[in-house]
């Protein structure tokens, strides 16, 4: 019983650095053909378009739902703990850096995970399994720089815009709250969160959307053109890519924060 369960404890850890060693060699490639970003414009403004503009409406709901829902814990913790007028003074600073730091990046990166990354894994797994893309390799036709490439580029790219406008319709969201449920006024929510605002925290969160949409980009697209088994394979790959994208962000959300601060 000992040995099997070493065994398999083995075979897991021999998987996650087979892996990471995937996917690193396809970050690779696809730098490698980085000359052709600008011949191939029109299948990343494409991707950019699908992973941006369409995500819009669910990160709008997720955002202000977000930020009604940490102005009104925001104001439940400070009960009891700092006095009743000084709490106005403190909800909308302690809401505006959670937002930028964590909330924002961290839930619109998992939204992008569910929503994108996984639908790059079933594009592709896609047209692994139907041979499209051995049709492309037999037409001397890179796949890298034709399927993945655009995609990475657009999820690294986009991903930064996306939590930018998250962070702003986070803050109506704590902002509504605040003043129609909270009685705060909107000088002293707003002036809260000019007096603690910090660069430092948007600059973090930034960084973090950076890693989060070209690390969950290049995991759909590497688990995606893997891809075996017809349309079980695609369901299969499809559930992977979230998985690994979701826990990769909150790994990578864990470093960055012990790097960054």
């Amino acid at each position: 019983m000992g040995i099997s369960f070493w065994r398999w404890v083995g075979r897991k850890v021999f998987a996650f650095f087979r892996e990471i060693g995937t996917i690193s060699i396809l970050l690779y490639r696809i730098c490698g053909s980085s000359r052709t970003f600008w011949r191939d414009r029109r299948l990343i403004l494409d991707q950019m378009l699908r992973i941006g503009v369409h995500s819009l409406p669910l990160i709008s709901v997720v955002s202000i739902f977000t930020g009604a829902v940490s102005s009104w814990q925001a104001a439940y913790q400070f009960q009891g703990v700092i006095p009743g007028e000084m709490t106005m003074d403190f909800v909308g600073a302690a809401v505006s850096a959670a937002i930028f730091i964590e909330l924002a990046p961290v839930l619109t990166g998992i939204i992008v995970a569910g929503r994108v990354g996984a639908s790059i894994a079933a594009e592709l797994g896609t047209m692994r399994v139907t041979e499209q893309i051995d049709a492309l390799e037999t037409l001397a036709i890179d796949p890298i720089r034709y399927l993945a490439a655009p995609r990475f580029i657009a999820g690294w790219t986009m991903l930064p815009i996306l939590v930018i406008y998250a962070c702003l319709v986070a803050h109506l969201g704590a902002y509504g709250v605040a003043f129609f449920l909270l009685d705060i006024s909107t000088g002293t929510f707003f002036g809260s969160v000019q007096r603690h605002f910090l660069v430092h925290n948007v600059f973090s969160g930034l960084v973090k959307a950076l890693v989060f949409g070209g690390g969950t980009a290049l995991i759909g697209c590497s688990i995606g053109i893997r891809a075996v088994g017809g349309a079980e394979g695609v369901g299969k790959v499809t559930i992977k890519a979230f998985v690994y994208s979701s826990a990769f962000i909150l790994v990578a959300d864990y470093i960055l924060a012990m790097i960054l601060f």
